[in-house]
Order: structure tokens, then C-alpha cells, then sequence
């Protein structure tokens, strides 16, 4: 039992009083569904690799919105992990490409332009490519790489464009930052 704590204490996010919670609960399942849940773990693990187009998981060669002819391949949509693009999908509004960097430039935790995605990046825009949308984090790293992506592609003649930001949806403004409020005023649209 306390292997099993041990080995599930090693997933981010689980300390180890969830680490004995899930342990306990691994104990008293059907053993069927143990072994199945470990099976799906190990063929996911074997299976799952880079998209070969825009670096997303997946267990095929291309995604399914690289591959997915309705997209626009023309624009794509720049963001940091497999996550950010999920959230993107969920809106069901973005009828672009992306392309994961899978991080971020952060030159305090050692992380370059060459650790991420971005010869990649620059090689897709050899194609037929008519708008960049950085998707990036508005943290420190993130404008970082949003900043370092946008001067690399401005001399192609691409458009390159920023996703906004601003207040949160329910949001209380005394507790917003001022870089925060200043982008959701540049930010603001006519109603």
C-alpha cells in the first residue's frame, strides 16, 4: 500500500493525502475495472504522440483539426500546451489551426526560443499562411513569447495578432490588476 502511495504521490497535483485517498479507492474497486483503467494508462502511454502538423496529443498522424477539412488552415492559432487548445475547441467558435508550443520562453527557469516549438512554428508558415493569432498567457512568460514570436513573424508580411484580455467574466474591478484594466480598456469594443 504504501508503494501505491509512493507511485501515485509522483502525479503533479497529488499530494499524499489524495495519493491514499485515490490508493484506497484503486483497493476497493472491481478488479476488472483496476486492470482495465491500468490497460487504458499503458496503451494511452504507447500510443499517444505529437500531432505531426501542429504538435497537439493525439494517437493519429495528423489530429482531428489538422486533418479536418472545414478548418482554416490559413489561420493558426499559437498557444502553449495541449490544455489551452482544449479550451479553445470548447467554445466551438475558433474554425482555425493551432500550433503547440508546449511552453514557454522563460529565460529564469532556463527555457529558450529552441526549447519550445518554434522552428516549427516558422516552418509552417513557409505554406500558405494568411493570419498568426498568439494565444499565449498573459503571464511574464508568456508576453515574453508572444512578444519574441511576433517580431520573428512581422517581417514575413503575415498578420499577426493578440488575443485580448482583460476583466474576467464575474470579476470584481477592485481586484483586477492594473495591467489587467489597462488591456480591458485598449481592449474595449463598441457596443
Amino acid at each position: 500500500m504504501e508503494q501505491l502511495i509512493a507511485e501515485l504521490g509522483k502525479l503533479p497535483g497529488i499530494g499524499v493525502k489524495s495519493a491514499q485517498r485515490l490508493a484506497f479507492h484503486l483497493i476497493a474497486m472491481d478488479p476488472e475495472d483496476v486492470h482495465h483503467l491500468a490497460e487504458t494508462m499503458v496503451s494511452a502511454r504507447d500510443t499517444i504522440r505529437y500531432c505531426k502538423q501542429c504538435y497537439t496529443l493525439t494517437d493519429q498522424e495528423l489530429c482531428g483539426v489538422c486533418s479536418d477539412p472545414e478548418r482554416d488552415q490559413k489561420t493558426i492559432m499559437v498557444v502553449e500546451t495541449t490544455r489551452d487548445m482544449l479550451a479553445y475547441e470548447k467554445t466551438g467558435k475558433y474554425t482555425g489551426v493551432y500550433h503547440v508550443l508546449h511552453g514557454a520562453i522563460s529565460p529564469m527557469s532556463g527555457i529558450g526560443p529552441d526549447d519550445i516549438r518554434l522552428k516549427e512554428l516558422i516552418e509552417r508558415l513557409r505554406g500558405d499562411v494568411d493570419e498568426v493569432i498568439i494565444a499565449t498567457n498573459s503571464s511574464l512568460e508568456g508576453e515574453t513569447t508572444a512578444m519574441y514570436i511576433s517580431k520573428l513573424i512581422k517581417p514575413t508580411g503575415i498578420k499577426v495578432t493578440r488575443i485580448a484580455s482583460g476583466v474576467p467574466v464575474g470579476g470584481d474591478l477592485e481586484y483586477t490588476d492594473e495591467v489587467t484594466l489597462l488591456r480591458a480598456l485598449n481592449g474595449r469594443v463598441e457596443l
